[in-house]
């Protein structure tokens, strides 16, 4: 099944946003279908665009991939569905869907979309939408029937869709579309307009010629394409919650991972007499700091979520292609090694810590990676989609356990003093850290939606933020400090790096979910 939009036809009316509305009755504030308005031109030689969006249907659909619970599904039929009594509100399928197409209902607290009318669809009849079209602009049908009225038109009229290059193999497909309608950044905000005030000025503080100019659109700068009417612009769906919860996770995994190489440069890693208290008290305060942050990384994942009662459903009715799923498990595999790491060290078994030493390392690994992997699953938003995420994440977590160990030398130093190698774990961390920002400067996807991101990240307010905070204060200042290995200043140098993981953490989540979708 699948959507066709005649923009030969269409005269913005809004009765199929209406009859959407009426048909689910879907609350005021969002909308699964509707009409966005784009004008091109100068006055005498102007034209205005409308445009219907919604969900695509899509073959290849990235919302099911991501979905942890099976909340979105794709029929036989090739609609896309949702289960509301089953979503959990993580949001994830709003940052995997190219077309903007999803959003959090605020009665049922669950996502929701266009779900082709399946109940008017399963006795015969035609979606709401295409039954109170007064143009017939909108056509509905069996894509494989080459006998229905939508396969027909597609045969015989040039068709387009939204974002082919994400291969989503979208099922919405239009009749003379226009690019400066179909792409979201083609046409300028304006707030000239009666209705444009629901539509922000423009991201990151850069105004319309700048953001033109950057994006290399001269045609349609030079065709004067605004958008003077469509729905209130989505705030980002993963907010301080998300950017706490990877900060929290790099101290948690980065704390295990330096109580690992205290244990394995010490000799109590080969002794079988047990830990000498010269390195005891350490290796407890590291393993301590590593199970509070843990559970402050659960305890933000499941406040994040819109229907926080129902996590268990990632536990209990997992969809395994998901990395929500896969990193609940990983974390919770971290969990039970951290246990027994606990355990061997309060009854004092190097027996049971060297065998814990080694699948601990590969579970604080992944925990500190995976969250790369949900990234990349999340293809509408292209400047996650760096193969660099992983090294960016892992240097995160041993600047922060590195930073984490170096505070502890410094409260402690006589008893089992390994400064140099938590000051190196650090270094380490923040030069490759660098090396990370730099590439993915440098090497972001090649679209124009990656490369905005950057451009939000590195200009503007936010370009303060990231060059003072992140680049200087973060990762410039501690380098010089701990090069230098002046022993007084080892605090700022940890205090410093933590901050700039902070700032980089929240540019690199928050900005990209400013670009628009739709």
């Amino acid at each position: 099944m699948g959507f066709l939009i005649d923009n030969r036809k269409c005269i913005g009316c809004h009765a199929c946003t209406v009859a959407c509305k009426s048909e689910h009755d879907v609350p005021i504030g969002v909308d699964r279908t509707w009409v966005k308005y784009v004008e091109k031109g100068t006055f005498p030689n102007n034209r205005r665009l409308f445009t219907v969006m919604r969900c695509n249907h899509c073959e290849d659909s990235p919302c099911t991939t991501i979905c942890p619970v099976t909340a979105l599904y794709r029929r036989d039929d090739g609609i896309v569905d949702f289960n509301n009594e089953r979503c959990i509100g993580c949001k994830a399928c709003m940052q995997a869907c190219p077309y903007d197409a999803l959003h959090i209902d605020p009665v049922t607290q669950t996502a929701a979309k266009c779900n082709f009318c399946t109940h008017r669809v399963e006795i015969g009849l035609e979606p709401s939408c295409v039954q109170v079209c007064p143009e017939q602009a909108i056509v509905a049908g069996d894509l494989q029937d080459p006998n229905s009225n939508i396969s027909q038109l597609i045969d015989r009229h040039p068709v387009t869709v939204r974002k082919p290059e994400k291969g989503t193999r979208p099922n919405l497909f239009y009749i003379d579309a226009d690019a400066a309608s179909l792409v979201p950044t083609h046409a300028q905000t304006q707030q000239d307009y009666l209705w444009s005030s629901s539509a922000e000025e423009s991201p990151a503080g850069l105004n319309n010629r700048q953001l033109v100019e950057f994006q290399g659109i001269e045609e349609c700068h030079r065709e004067n394409a605004k958008r003077v009417y469509d729905v209130r612009t989505r705030k980002p769906a993963w907010g301080w919650e998300v950017v706490a919860y990877t900060w929290t996770k790099a101290v948690s995994t980065g704390s295990f991972l330096a109580t690992g190489l205290l244990f394995f440069l010490s000799e109590d890693g080969l002794s079988k007499d047990g830990i000498t208290s010269g390195i005891s008290g350490k290796l407890l305060a590291l393993t301590l700091i590593a199970i509070l942050f843990l559970l402050l990384t659960m305890g933000l994942l499941v406040a994040d979520l819109k229907q926080p009662k129902r996590f268990l459903n990632v536990l209990l009715r997992p969809q395994w292609g998901s990395w929500l799923v896969r990193g609940a498990y990983t974390l919770i595999g971290f969990t039970i090694v951290l246990s027994l790491w606990l355990l061997g060290i309060v009854i004092n078994c190097n027996t049971l810590m060297n065998w814990v030493l080694g699948p601990g390392v590969f579970f604080a690994i992944l925990s500190a990676v995976y969250t790369a992997f949900l990234l990349a699953q999340a293809k509408g938003r292209d400047f996650w989609q760096n193969p660099l995420m992983s090294l960016h994440f892992l240097s995160h977590a041993l600047i922060a356990g590195g930073a984490v160990w170096l505070l502890i030398e410094f409260l402690s130093p006589s008893i089992g003093a390994h400064p140099n190698a938590a000051s190196g774990m650090t270094l380490v961390g923040l030069i490759v850290s660098a090396i990370a920002i730099l590439g993915e400067k440098f090497t972001a996807p090649p679209t124009s939606d990656a490369r905005l991101a950057m451009k939000m990240i590195t200009s503007g307010e936010n370009g303060l933020w990231f060059w003072g905070g992140g680049v200087i204060f973060g990762h410039a200042i501690p380098i010089i400090l701990l090069f230098t290995q002046i022993t007084p200043l080892s605090p700022l140098a940890t205090i410093f790096s933590l901050f700039g993981i902070v700032v980089i953490e929240s540019l690199w989540i928050v900005c990209p979910q400013r670009i628009p979708l739709s």
